[in-house]
């Protein structure tokens, strides 16, 4: 799309050096990209009308800003309408300390619109009005460009991005292949959205992707979205899918990655699991067969798997075996947003050097925030805020 505006040429147009040139800028711990919309908040059924609360939402910017509040420096990409909305979502992102020098904005497409309406205390209903957005129209050269000025130490892409769109998810496809060329950690968050596309459109992308992702983020329904099938749909043994973890060789595949460089892949990885012969088929018990799948995944090549369970927190598979942690118990306010913000915890955590133990812990404590906070991302705490979780109730802090 030639009307689209590249914004760090709209922003050297107007005089803002905010940030330094592409050729000098520091190397990002997180580079992501995606759709941010305009949401409006209600407070009880549209129908019935009423004041609602104007913000964006997007779930890459909303680990952009998780991170970011945590001392991060956060990329993001995507691309907004040239209308008043874009503007919101370029201004919010700037206010929060995300770099946007990526981002464009589209003359031809609005930006694209999200309403919430709380029907329950714990029950929220989201509206999209995306269809034809300039969200959707993200153009694979932003994501170059991105990657010339600075390779970042970590690209995180969700499944969310390459339902979009055709050209979304070219983009979606590029970032993978450039973050393999430079040894960038890929970490996914599988974030299905039924309403974007079906559950077999979604596998034949995501499948492909798996060989190559080091951190998948995932709940527990998710999956079986990643793991390849045998005839009949039903997850591939182990032994059924050493021979479908080779990568593919032609000119058109994404290439294998870079060696050296940042050692944080090697903290997240730890090596792959070998396949067991004669490997039992997934077992029955729910426990079991997500412990089952997630070392399948391993064996594709993933080097950690991390399973969110909602309230009953998160377990990870790695290399040396699995870890549950619990979720932090708060007061339910709003559950949109949770699931962003234990990325952005966990992605944090892996950045600082912590260990797996170390890492779940402020992912849940990044999510328990969003959970007793309005809003997609408005309650993402700081870094001196992380340990108010322990303060007793009543508490005030002066």
């Amino acid at each position: 799309m030639s009307g689209q505006r590249d914004q760090a040429t709209e922003e050297g147009q107007r005089g803002h050096t905010g940030h330094p040139a592409p050729e000098t800028r520091p190397r990002p711990d997180v580079f992501t990209f995606g759709e941010t919309m305009v949401a409006l908040q209600g407070s009880g059924p549209l129908k019935l009308g009423g004041t609602m609360n104007v913000s964006i939402a997007g779930a890459e910017s909303n680990v952009a800003i998780g991170l970011a509040r945590l001392g991060h420096l956060v990329h993001w990409s995507g691309t907004v309408g040239e209308d008043e909305a874009g503007e919101l979502v370029l201004r919010t992102l700037r206010a929060e300390g995300v770099e946007i020098s990526g981002a464009a904005t589209d003359p031809d497409a609005p930006t694209g619109l999200i309403l919430f309406e709380p029907r329950l205390p714990e029950v929220t209903r989201a509206h999209y009005y995306r269809a034809g957005s300039a969200g959707s129209r993200i153009e694979p050269h932003a994501i170059e460009r991105v990657f010339a000025a600075a390779p970042p130490r970590v690209l995180h892409l969700t499944g969310i991005t390459p339902a979009l769109s055709p050209t979304a998810r070219s983009a979606a496809r590029l970032a993978l292949r450039l973050a393999c060329q430079n040894g960038s950690l890929i970490c996914l968050d599988v974030n299905f959205r039924a309403r974007l596309w079906t559950a077999q459109e979604a596998a034949a992308v995501l499948r492909e992707w798996i060989p190559y992702v080091d951190t998948l983020i995932a709940s527990d329904d998710e999956l079986p979205l990643c793991l390849p099938t045998s005839g009949d749909g039903i997850p591939r043994t182990a032994t059924n899918t050493e021979a479908t973890s080779d990568k593919a060789t032609n000119e058109d595949e994404i290439p294998g990655r870079a060696t050296g460089g940042d050692d944080i892949r090697d903290r997240a990885t730890g090596g792959h699991e070998a396949a067991d012969e004669g490997a039992p088929s997934l077992a029955r018990d729910p426990a079991a067969t997500t412990a089952d799948q997630a070392r399948l995944l391993r064996q594709l090549g993933v080097g950690e798997v991390i399973v969110t369970l909602g309230a009953d927190g998160a377990t990870a598979f790695t290399h040396d075996g699995s870890l549950h942690r619990p979720a932090e118990p708060v007061r339910a306010v709003d559950p949109v947003g949770a699931g962003d913000a234990f990325v952005a915890g966990y992605l944090s955590a892996l950045l600082d050097g912590e260990d797996l133990a170390g890492r779940l812990e402020r992912a849940v404590t990044t999510g328990a925030f969003a959970v007793a906070s309005p809003g997609d991302w408005e309650g993402a705490p700081t870094r001196a805020e992380l340990g108010m979780l322990s303060a007793p109730p009543g508490t005030v802090v002066r």
